[in-house]
């Protein structure tokens, strides 16, 4: 009986530490090369430290994370021709996502979406980019979670974690929240239209000009 709720133990220990590292990469608590300490995460996160070590070799995997020899576990740093690629993969999952949604939005779904694009409105007008970036993510979550693509929205989860150092640049670059603002209006639109191909034609070309921004980062 001991052995079963140990393992349960361990099991949720794992769960809750995967968690808790994603959030922190995601909210730039842990920094993309920042050395993992096994000892300091046992701490902070109150699970065994093998439940760290098991939370940490799934989260390599999943390519978040890499074990360097004679170091230890560290953040991964991702190139901007790999932010290039997650992106293009990006276009094709989140334009089904935008197509799906636009023929499964219900009328309390296209009222959220017009509160966000008040939202994003909003945001740009009193020059909020955190503000805005924050609106951001909520529409492509709603989108996701209207579209009712599960696989869909687990592998732009995983992809997404892996961009943290982008989004952040471009949140704050100058003139990104103006450009993206019309791309995502133009989403929403289709979307309230139950117009599916322009729903995804609007988020591929979204993603595109996504694209050209992290091409031209510094």
């Amino acid at each position: 009986m001991s052995e079963g709720l140990d393992l349960e133990r361990g099991t949720q220990g794992k769960a809750v530490a995967m968690e808790r590292l994603r959030q922190a990469v995601q909210k730039g608590d842990v920094a993309p090369g920042q050395r993992l300490v096994e000892a300091e995460l046992v701490e902070q996160f109150g699970v065994t430290r093998g439940s760290v070590r098991a939370a940490i070799d799934e989260l390599i995997a999943e390519g978040m994370i890499e074990r360097i020899h004679n170091i230890g576990a560290r953040v991964r740093k991702v190139s901007r021709d790999e932010a290039v690629e997650i992106l293009e993969c990006r276009k094709a999952l989140e334009g089904l996502i935008a197509a799906k949604a636009a023929e499964r939005a219900t009328p309390a779904d296209r009222k959220r979406l017009r509160g966000y694009a008040k939202q994003l409105t909003a945001a740009v007008a009193e020059g909020a980019p955190l503000k805005y970036s924050a609106a951001n993510r909520e529409l492509h979550s709603t989108l996701a979670e209207i579209a009712g693509q599960t696989t869909a929205t687990d592998l732009i989860g995983r992809l997404n974690i892996q961009m943290v150092r982008f989004q952040f640049q471009l949140s704050l670059r100058p003139g990104r929240p103006q450009t993206s603002l019309g791309e995502h209006l133009a989403v929403i639109k289709a979307v309230l239209a139950r117009d599916g191909a322009r729903a995804e034609q609007a988020m591929r070309d979204h993603l595109d000009s996504v694209i050209v921004a992290v091409r031209e980062l510094d």
